[in-house]
């Protein structure tokens, strides 16, 4: 492994539940129930995707216009909830490993399809431990679609096969495929598949 390429949400910190939140609160205005199980559905997955998931389970038809005005609307209450997140959010292990592998000589990209990205990791304050960042605001396509992981295999000016994906999602781990890396599945449920190894966090590879 030359370089690693790390998923945001899940892998590194756990944002999942204040998007939870702010989703909920969009569907409670909205007048039905949007419960975890159905948030299951949004791993991964671009915003105006999980907004379109979110309106199905609603039953609920909405002009692009509108979408677009309730995407702005719940990112400005998840945005607002970050703002008390510091070191104590990382997961288990993240920053130690991070560090580990920085140390041993290993370029470190991140790949998330948040658009907020840069603003939780300098909340982490570990912005410095990353050579390359591309995040939502990079990228046009989500996963499954390999392009994150193809910018963040560029961005470090190596090939697909000397870089390691780590990932939370089925869609993710199928981009990491796609792109032709190795890939780490972070699997608290031990519900993935088709990744080279499996753990329930970073602190497992120490």
């Amino acid at each position: 492994m030359k370089g690693a390429i790390f998923d945001l949400d899940g892998v590194i910190v756990d944002t999942a539940k204040y998007h939870y939140l702010a989703w909920k609160e969009l569907a409670d205005e909205l007048g039905f129930e949007f419960k975890e199980s159905d948030n299951e559905r949004l791993k991964g997955v671009s915003r105006m995707r999980s907004l379109e998931i979110l309106l199905e389970v609603g039953g609920i038809t909405a002009t692009e216009g509108e979408k677009i005005k309730m995407a702005e609307s719940k990112n400005q209450r998840y945005v607002e909830m970050l703002e008390n997140i510091d070191k104590s959010e990382l997961l288990e292990g993240a920053e130690e490993y991070l560090k580990k592998i920085k140390a041993d000589g290993v370029l470190i990209a991140l790949g998330s399809a948040s658009k907020n990205a840069p603003f939780i990791l300098e909340k982490l304050q570990i912005t410095d431990l990353f050579d390359v960042i591309v995040d939502g605001n990079s990228v046009s396509k989500a996963k499954p679609d390999p392009e994150v992981f193809l910018k963040g295999v560029e961005g470090l000016n190596l090939k697909p096969e000397e870089c390691c994906v780590f990932e939370d999602s089925q869609a993710g781990i199928e981009a990491a495929r796609k792109a032709g890396c190795g890939v780490i599945a972070i699997d608290k449920d031990g519900v993935l598949t088709d990744a080279d190894k499996y753990v329930k966090n970073l602190g497992e590879l120490l």
